[in-house]
């Protein structure tokens, strides 16, 4: 996903040990880019649970949020004298772990 790792785990730390349902309904008034993302990722993880694994949606807890660095895109901006500056448009991975166990 195309949002820093540090910006989206601030909205990760929320989710873990929160039934799912109550996880989705948190992070639909969360105002940030990364609350649309993890939500996304975890409508996916709630459908891939009730498809392949045969498990039932309002059972589901959430075991971990993890959000890993993914790769970074290297640019350069323009300054004084002629140089210029680097910096990173970083990318992340996020992976939701879901779990039937209380």
């Amino acid at each position: 996903m195309r949002i820093s790792p540090k910006k989206a785990r601030e909205v990760a730390r929320i989710l873990p040990g929160k039934k799912v349902t109550e996880g989705v309904s948190l992070l639909r008034y969360i105002p940030r880019k990364a609350a649309r993302l993890l939500d996304k990722t975890l409508k996916s993880a709630m459908a891939n649970a009730e498809n392949n694994s045969n498990l039932n949606a309002d059972d589901l807890l959430i075991k971990e949020a993890i959000i890993e660095e993914g790769p970074a895109l290297k640019r350069f901006r323009p300054c004084a004298r002629g140089s210029s500056h680097p910096y990173k448009k970083r990318m992340s991975h996020i992976r939701i772990v879901l779990t039937d166990e209380a």
